[in-house]
């Protein structure tokens, strides 16, 4: 890793990053504070366990009447996941196709700096900012944790669910990462990620709960994030195994196309 790149590519785009942060962690701690209200005694958690079993696994909504159910449903299960989905895949696209296609890698290339460095660098500066998101969440998470009366989660599963959080951010930075890399496109690198992103969300939730196609889920990102309920049960070692191991092999994939392939420099 070239550390200036590092920090460069940090630099550059810090108010991007910044601003990511701070709204996913917003739209976090707006939900968090209605646990209260959405609590096992109310009636929106009555009407939910009403529903048909499939329907409730399809949108992670079991046990919703408890602390650990109704985060894993609301704060961690659909928006703020699918949320650092979209900041994931649009720094895993910038850090090389975004910035090829607007004619700014030349000026990056142009210094004593191997191809494979300057990639490296920035997929790992794309990390940080995703590391970055899930160190607020976690403290905002923390602080709310006894105001908002959600105590029963223990503060090492918070901190579990959240390290899940920011691997699965990762695995899809790295997924949009190597696209972009590879192809030199912005187009592709975020239709591939968002085609990825969507295949995964119904391989662990609708097409489960077709007859036959229940093993699925097993291969889901999406799976490997929630599986295991990691605010019950704490952190779920094989899964941030296969989130990691992901990541590294759509990197080092698009690592080694950029070293290999003709870079378009210029505007």
């Amino acid at each position: 890793m070239n550390l200036t790149v590092f920090r460069k590519h940090l630099s550059d785009n810090r108010r991007g990053f910044v601003g990511w942060a701070l709204a996913i962690t917003a739209i976090a701690a707006m939900y968090s504070s209605m646990w209260p209200v959405m609590g096992r005694n109310s009636s929106l958690a009555t009407a939910i366990d009403s529903f048909p079993t499939a329907m409730r696994d399809a949108f992670h909504l079991q046990d919703y009447g408890t602390a650990a159910g109704y985060f894993g449903s609301t704060v961690f299960g659909l928006l703020v996941p699918i949320l650092l989905v979209v900041f994931a895949v649009g720094a895993g696209t910038k850090a090389i196709a975004g910035d090829e296609e607007a004619g700014l890698l030349d000026l990056a290339l142009a210094h004593p700096v191997r191809r494979v460095r300057l990639a490296t660098s920035r997929w790992l500066a794309v990390l940080a900012a995703i590391v970055l998101v899930g160190a607020v969440l976690l403290v905002v998470e923390l602080a709310l944790r006894v105001p908002a009366k959600f105590a029963a989660i223990s503060m090492a599963n918070l901190a579990a669910m959240t390290v899940q959080l920011v691997l699965f951010g990762c695995c899809f930075a790295s997924i949009a990462f190597g696209i972009g890399a590879c192809t030199g496109r912005r187009t592709y690198a975020i239709v591939g990620g968002a085609y990825a992103t969507v295949v995964s969300y119904l391989a662990d939730s609708f097409l489960p709960q077709i007859k036959g196609l229940h093993w699925i889920q097993s291969y889901s990102p999406f799976h490997w994030y929630l599986g295991g309920d990691p605010l019950q049960n704490g952190l779920q070692w094989t899964h941030c195994a296969l989130l990691v191991a992901l990541s590294l092999c759509c990197a080092a994939i698009g690592i080694r196309g950029f070293d290999r392939r003709d870079v378009s420099l210029g505007s």
